[in-house]
């Protein structure tokens, strides 16, 4: 195994490249439904306040420049 390492074949890369992502994902702590439900809360409550922010702030900004 020593220098040869970088000489397998595309397949057997391929091969192991999947078994890593399949080990990878093993180790993710996926959230329970009650903290995916209350976390995608929290973003969409966010998200809404971001826009009606960004929409008064394009608002004064619009009703400025009308006296500019």
């Amino acid at each position: 195994k020593g220098g040869k390492r970088g000489k397998k074949g595309p397949l057997k890369r391929l091969a192991l490249f999947y078994r890593q992502i399949v080990a990878e994902l093993r180790k993710v702590v996926w959230p329970s439904r009650n903290q995916l439900t209350t976390y995608t809360t929290v973003v969409i409550i966010f998200v809404v306040i971001m826009i009606g922010l960004v929409t008064l702030i394009d608002y004064g900004f619009s009703h400025a420049a009308k006296y500019v």
